[in-house]
């Protein structure tokens, strides 16, 4: 059967994903199914689904909300390869009416893991790099995982997710993790199904941490190969955050001046005479040229080395300065 009038009856229906806001979709794909057909089909060729929108007519018999249509499709769906959404779900249509489901999911680069109730779920990554769960959900979401030589009393309750963070909790950051799937650890959302554990991550390069922490140099190559590609066909760029321990930094004089610019600094126990002209400041490279590039410095503050700006008036010296790694200000020397 085919739809006309779509638009008179729509309500779109958006949700927020459970990947980072950093990670990139592989592809994003959109599925309508119209009277006819009682089966919706999701699948990611590479990757995970991650549900972004739905478009529900109005017109069937069920008093759930749109948003808990949406919430219905994404705890069926996220995280996995592959989903079949029974459009009966979601009530039974008024005669006459026109009763689609257009769905906009997403596919994001991850790794798919299930583990059966009472056994070890493993998460491996490589060298120099570190677990990232986007999703985990321990429960039952459909009729054919895990269900080898079970009874069909106990995987007939297909509608018993139960997302958690504990799987994020444990390995989150690590190269590799195992984490058992079981009641002892998650609780028993559904008393009686044999569960099992789904999740959803990805690894992630530790980037720069383990092959430059401790040295005094570092090149590393800006290229796809080492970091992936978020956005294949961009020319993209590498950008670095970084620190140097204080040893090894050397002074930068940002500024100095020797006078008097307020009555309150180096007053003590001077005559109101000696401290009332405050327009008595000037700016002065001595500082710089004695101590920029050192690790420490000492200069004398007196009229013989800055010169006497006001006569009469007693002066102090002020210095606003900055301590540079020496790797920023010669980057060769060391190499």
């Amino acid at each position: 059967m085919l739809c006309s009038g779509l638009s008179n009856a729509l309500c779109v229906t958006r949700a927020k994903r459970f990947v980072p806001s950093t990670a990139t979709a592989i592809s994003t794909n959109r599925v309508i199914t119209c009277d006819g057909h009682q089966v919706q089909h999701l699948c990611c060729e590479s990757g995970v689904i991650v549900v972004e929108s739905v478009e529900l007519t109005s017109g069937d018999k069920g008093h759930s909300s749109q948003h808990d249509k949406l919430k219905v499709i994404k705890k069926s769906c996220d995280g996995k390869k592959t989903c079949d959404i029974d459009i009966q779900i979601f009530g039974t249509p008024v005669p006459g009416a026109c009763k689609y489901l257009d769905t906009l999911f997403a596919c994001f680069p991850a790794v798919h893991s299930t583990a059966c109730e009472g056994y070890d779920a493993p998460l491996r990554c490589d060298k120099g790099e570190v677990i990232v769960v986007y999703w985990a959900d321990y429960g039952r979401r459909d009729t054919t995982t895990c269900s080898q030589h079970r009874p069909t009393h106990e995987i007939h309750n297909a509608r018993c997710p139960n997302p958690t963070t504990k799987v994020a909790d444990s390995c989150n950051g690590k190269s590799s993790c195992i984490i058992k799937a079981s009641n002892s650890v998650f609780g028993d959302p559904c008393p009686g199904t044999y569960k099992y554990l789904e999740v959803a991550y990805d690894c992630e390069r530790k980037y720069l941490k383990e092959p430059c922490d401790g040295k005094r140099s570092c090149v590393i190559e800006a290229s796809s190969a080492e970091f992936r590609d978020p956005c294949p066909g961009t020319y993209k760029y590498l950008e670095v955050a970084y620190d140097c321990p204080y040893k090894g930094h050397v002074i930068a004089v940002l500024s100095a001046e020797y006078g008097r610019r307020d009555s309150t600094t180096c007053s003590y126990k001077r005559h109101p005479n000696q401290l009332k002209n405050t327009q008595c400041s000037i700016p002065t490279g001595k500082v710089a040229e004695s101590c920029n590039g050192r690790n420490s410095c000492s200069i004398k503050v007196r009229n013989s080395i800055f010169g006497d700006p006001c006569p009469g008036t007693y002066k102090y010296l002020e210095v606003v300065y900055t301590c540079e790694s020496k790797c920023l200000k010669d980057p060769l020397k060391d190499s």
